[in-house]
């Protein structure tokens, strides 16, 4: 019979609470990238976007001893997502602009999540690499912050992958319709991204000065 002991039971809760939280921004940026290429094309981009979030989390997970003795790593992480932040944000400023150009015009505003969007759609490999990074930025600051909660647990850190491949498949196929109505949505998700990317930096940099003696 399968047993859950009190403390791995805690472990899983507390695993749980941080996907929650990191998978969700996770699924902002997959699906505000998925968002910005042609309709046909979406489905493989959050595909791309889940498949590449596990393996980074799974390689990660693997070497979570070495990588926390890497000093100022979160600075890298937090430093490659606002690259992602400012590519997400160029491409809502741009399309924000067409869409208002094409009311112009007398277009009126297209709302149909299948509609073709009135700016050149970002390509499936552009997007891609831009998930990509994110990726790699965010399923690092996940699985240390899992592998600190999960407590040597190996079930609590095997449920929370699970878990947040879960909601990045749900939120990211949401969020990516969502924003073809309504893009204020884009600037919330790229704001939570940016937040995000922040607190890494911050730690990084932390980490840094300590070593630093400063």
């Amino acid at each position: 019979m399968f047993e859950v002991s009190y403390s791995e039971f805690v472990a899983i809760f507390q695993v749980i609470l941080i996907d929650l939280i990191l998978a969700g921004d996770n699924a902002i940026v997959v699906g505000m990238a998925a968002a910005g290429v042609a309709p046909e094309y979406r489905k493989k981009v959050i595909l791309y976007g889940i498949g590449l979030a596990v393996i980074m989390r799974i390689i990660f997970a693997g070497i979570t001893i070495q990588l926390l003795n890497i000093v100022g790593l979160a600075l890298v992480g937090g430093l490659l997502l606002l690259w992602v932040c400012w590519k997400l944000y160029r491409d809502l400023r741009l399309e924000a602009e067409a869409q208002v150009a094409l009311e112009a015009g007398g277009g009126g505003p297209a709302t149909d999540v299948g509609d073709s969007s009135p700016v050149a759609q970002k390509t499936l490999r552009a997007a891609v690499i831009q998930v990509a990074i994110a990726d790699i930025s965010m399923s690092l600051d996940n699985v240390l912050a899992v592998a600190g909660a999960a407590n040597n647990h190996m079930t609590a850190l095997i449920i929370g992958l699970a878990f947040s491949v879960i909601l990045m498949g749900i939120g990211a196929t949401l969020i990516a319709r969502l924003l073809q109505k309504h893009q204020w949505i884009g600037y919330v998700g790229l704001l939570l991204i940016v937040y995000v990317a922040a607190m890494m930096i911050w730690r990084g940099s932390n980490e840094l000065l300590v070593l630093a003696g400063l």
